[in-house]
């Protein structure tokens, strides 16, 4: 039987007084397509850097690819690659030196083909003889995707890869990021651009303060609250009996969740009867980042209560 992709038991992580990480456990399953999300602060960076062997857990076991990422240092590193969040480059080299050094600390020789075909599918080719410091910040971070890739690790971990990057490299990077993940590549997203989780990715788990709050499929989470979205714009006061469903932002303006249609006209009959007049009606169906902010409220309210 194979083993997880990445295996994480009982992680936690402290900086002072701050808990970084708090018991986080999840499997990822080879080729799988993953989700980490959360806010700023919430302990994705950290989890990443573990697994990366960057910083050491305080208590539990990570592991990639069945090695253990502290015990087995060299085995694990080697089957992962990590896009980090910061722009992070050596300014002396051109574009096909850094992915020629990249591949030297892996201990890869004539690995040019696969370095031109990176640079290739990231449009990095016409770039590839300029030195790194006369790069946009568009094309720093697809020189950052490159040098993940150089060593063809089975488990890539991008953490926030498109940030502020331009929409044409956007979809050029799913395209590959997607062909990798058809030829057996397990990828690892974070993002705050949520559409793309809810595209890309068939698992979610989501972090709050260093907890996981969600792990479901991604389907799942969608339709994990509620299934419908009733967007009104009324003249009048919403019918008490409705006002526990509206989500809205005030005023005369009302979104109220509800579970299927078959709550549409009980809805519809109760702002009748309330004499309330329809000036705006949209039906919407909910998306991730509905459920993401839903799911946020409610840990945090958690944690209040605790």
């Amino acid at each position: 039987m194979q083993p997880p992709a990445i295996e994480i038991r009982g992680v936690c992580k402290r900086f002072g007084d701050l808990r970084a990480l708090d018991t986080v456990s999840l499997e990822v399953a080879q080729g799988e397509f993953f989700g980490l999300l959360g806010p700023n602060g919430a302990g994705k960076t950290t989890l990443i850097s573990v697994l990366a062997g960057l910083v050491r857990a305080d208590a539990g076991e990570a592991r990639i690819m069945g090695c253990d990422v502290a015990r087995q240092y060299r085995r694990a590193r080697r089957a992962l690659g990590v896009v980090p969040q910061e722009l992070v480059f050596d300014p002396f080299f051109t574009v096909r030196e850094t992915l020629r050094i990249q591949s030297g600390y892996f201990g890869l020789r004539a690995n040019d083909d696969w370095i031109e075909e990176i640079m290739s599918n990231l449009d990095l080719s016409s770039k590839a003889d300029v030195n790194m410091r006369a790069l946009s910040g568009g094309m720093k971070r697809r020189v950052l995707v490159a040098q993940a890739l150089v060593h063809k690790p089975p488990v890539i971990v991008l953490d926030e890869p498109t940030a502020g990057v331009d929409v044409e490299l956007r979809q050029g990077l799913w395209q590959f990021i997607r062909r990798l993940n058809r030829d057996g590549h397990t990828v690892v997203l974070t993002t705050h651009y949520l559409e793309e989780a809810e595209t890309l990715c068939s698992r979610i788990a989501m972090l709050k303060l260093g907890r996981l709050v969600a792990l479901d499929s991604t389907s799942n989470l969608v339709h994990r609250l509620h299934s419908l979205h009733l967007r009104l714009k009324l003249s009048g006061a919403l019918p008490r009996a409705l006002a526990e469903k509206d989500h809205g932002p005030g005023g005369r303006e009302h979104v109220l969740w509800l579970h299927d249609y078959t709550e549409i006209e009980p809805a519809l009959a109760s702002l009748r009867e309330a004499g309330c007049r329809i000036e705006e009606l949209e039906l919407e169906q909910p998306d991730l980042e509905d459920v993401f902010l839903e799911i946020m409220k409610r840990s945090e309210a958690l944690a209040e209560a605790t």
